[in-house]
């Protein structure tokens, strides 16, 4: 079966200027080679996918619908949110807050500390990586800790100092 006979290169290369995302520009480019004269197995070997994902990716453009349209997916909404809109964005507004303004007794929000937040407050359950997600979401950024020595209590400077001396400049067990 000849794939593309009803459309030109000059056609897949301007739905290829109209194309933004990774996958379609790559079944674009591998039709506009294919016309060029490149195998199916050999296109299959360039991507490093079956053959059949090639026989595929030019069998959907054997459509009466826009090159732009057939070379590119379906929206997948993926898994359902478990907080409602109302409450991601009360959730959102809290960790704008620190901590101890809904009573909790930490500096900072931390993913573990929003995992139990989320659990107690809103009765679901979040992993980890997925408290990450959401304090990203909220807009917050992960900052290390870090002292320094300029805020260090200035006996605290010393005696470190000192300690410093004793070893040669070397870290030593305490």
């Amino acid at each position: 079966m000849n794939h593309l006979d009803d459309v030109s290169v000059e056609e897949l290369q301007d739905a290829l200027d109209n194309v933004d995302r990774k996958k379609p520009t790559q079944r674009l480019l591998a039709a506009i080679a294919y016309k060029n004269g490149v195998t199916q197995t050999e296109l299959a070997q360039w991507y490093d996918v079956q053959r059949r994902t090639i026989y595929s990716w030019l069998k959907r453009l054997d459509t009466d619908e826009s090159l732009e349209k057939a070379v590119s997916d379906d929206k997948r909404t993926g898994r359902k949110r478990k907080l409602s809109e109302t409450q991601q964005n009360e959730f959102q507004e809290t960790v704008h807050e620190p901590p101890e303004e809904v009573g909790l007794d930490a500096p900072a929000w931390t993913p573990a500390l929003a995992q139990d937040f989320l659990e107690e407050t809103y009765g679901v359950e979040y992993s980890i990586p997925s408290c990450r997600r959401l304090l990203k979401e909220a807009g917050l950024s992960y900052q290390k800790p870090r002292r320094t020595a300029a805020e260090a209590d200035e006996d605290d400077q010393e005696a470190f100092y000192e300690e410093l001396k004793k070893s040669g400049g070397r870290w030593t067990p305490p």
